[in-house]
């Protein structure tokens, strides 16, 4: 029988038969496998994305460009894109060939020379100063020398002030292009040696249909309701919506449904949110409450279902005002119609007075720790707003001398009458008002003269 070879020492252990592939470890996340590589990929930047390709056409790019917007809307995506244009091989042109060595470590981001900083772990005036000494050399293999700040905003005040110069004379071979997502704290003096470009937020819709395109690119399926559940979650982010998709598909097996989408993210389902709605609009208050308890006990969010409750009011105000056609309306398309049909139950001055209910507790649940008993009392608030009287009712009858009516007109708003702490007391009527007596107190059924 031969003799098995002894492995010399310090050699690593051959695998085992039933390792895992290398590619396993190779995922790379969906949001930087869909990331835009041309100025016609950017979604809801149009006018950013138009702006840019006239300057390279017409030779006219500027030696410092500021991307300022919320996070996750195509910031540092354009700013890659931009200096591809730039350094292509082709260039400078609108449309890179992406398929040029430059293109491809540019879009990787291990370009000699683009170099992307972190403006939030970079800040100091001695970095700032190491990036003046350096502007002066040559880029070592491509047109331009290009340097991507992100989050400028966090750069000190003495490494703005070491940067002004620079700046302002900049060498002809070298280009700036920051992105901030809160240009309010960039001093003037740099605003001032910038073209701006203000990046929107991305409409809901379009964002569903870019995640749509993506589940169906990776031969997955998706219900609609659950997509626009999650292009809503996002809050016009498409980063935000594509790395929660990607969380998503990892969670489920098989389609991925609303229902799966609300456990993961801890909300309440949108029929639970629309009954709980009916239930206040026709003032059962025992049976609103009894929604709220259930939806705690199934372990969702309750700070999350105060923001639902919020979307919904939003959405009842729409309809109201907009008509049954209102665009952006919250939730999805299958919920559209119970909004619609609530809002002939309810009042527009009803609706905005909840609307302050809603935000106020909003606001409470921020520095307090009894999340559910702020939600039951909006709640039952939400529910009795009928029977507070209107600031029109209050007014004309102390206007007139007369006695206040027992029952607000339908289409007034009911007075804000605050408790102190900026949230309507519901409850007052004609037998609890009608004039003031001692320390301010007001005297039931008397006639002001």
């Amino acid at each position: 029988m031969a003799k098995s070879k002894s492995l010399p020492p310090n050699s690593p252990a051959p695998p085992a038969k039933d390792a895992p592939q290398a590619e396993s470890a190779e995922y790379t996340v969906v949001a930087r496998r869909y990331r835009p590589q041309q100025f016609s990929d950017l979604v809801g930047q149009e006018h950013v994305a138009k702006a840019l390709t006239n300057a390279l056409t017409s030779g006219r790019v500027a030696h410092a460009y500021l991307f300022t917007g919320a996070r996750g809307v195509g910031k540092t995506s354009t700013a890659r894109i931009l200096a591809k244009a730039l350094n292509c091989v082709n260039g400078p042109t609108a449309t890179p060939c992406d398929v040029c060595e430059i293109c491809k470590s540019i879009a990787g981001g291990d370009d000699t020379d683009v170099i992307e900083i972190d403006g939030a772990s970079n800040n100091k005036v001695d970095e700032i100063r190491d990036l003046r000494s350096n502007v002066g050399f040559r880029p070592q293999r491509a047109r331009y020398k290009i340097y991507i700040i992100d989050e400028v905003h966090m750069l000190s005040n003495s490494a703005f002030n070491a940067l002004l110069k620079t700046l302002e004379e900049p060498p002809a071979h070298v280009k700036f292009i920051f992105a901030t997502t809160e240009v309010q704290k960039i001093p003037v003096t740099i605003l001032s040696r910038c073209q701006r470009f203000d990046f929107a937020a991305i409409n809901p819709t379009r964002v569903f249909q870019t995640l749509k395109h993506i589940v169906g690119k990776e031969g997955l399926r998706a219900d609609d309701d659950a997509l626009h559940v999650i292009a809503r979650r996002a809050a016009g982010s498409m980063r935000d919506a594509q790395t929660l998709l990607d969380q998503l598909l990892g969670f489920c097996d098989g389609v991925l449904t609303t229902e799966k989408v609300h456990s993961l993210l801890g909300t309440a389902g949108e029929d639970r949110v629309a009954d709980l709605a009916d239930a206040i609009i026709t003032k059962d208050a025992k049976r609103a409450i009894e929604y709220v308890a259930e939806v705690a006990d199934a372990g969702a969010q309750l700070g999350e279902l105060l923001d639902q409750l919020v979307d919904y009011w939003r959405g009842l105000m729409l309809v109201h005002v907009a008509g049954p056609d209102a665009r952006d309306l919250p939730g999805t398309p299958s919920s559209h119609e119970r909004i619609r049909r609530h809002t002939s139950s309810i009042s527009l001055d009803t609706v905005l007075s909840g609307l302050d209910i809603l935000t106020a507790t909003k606001t409470k649940l921020r520095s307090g720790s009894h999340i559910q008993v702020l939600l039951e009392v909006a709640v039952i608030r939400l529910s009795r707003l009928e029977e507070m009287l209107s600031i029109a009712q209050l007014t004309q009858q102390v206007l007139s001398g007369g006695q206040l009516q027992s029952a607000p007109a339908s289409n007034s708003r009911p007075a804000n009458l605050t408790n102190g702490s900026g949230i309507a007391t519901p409850g007052l009527s004609s037998t609890s008002l009608s004039s003031s007596g001692p320390n301010g107190a007001v005297s039931p059924s008397k006639k002001i003269s």
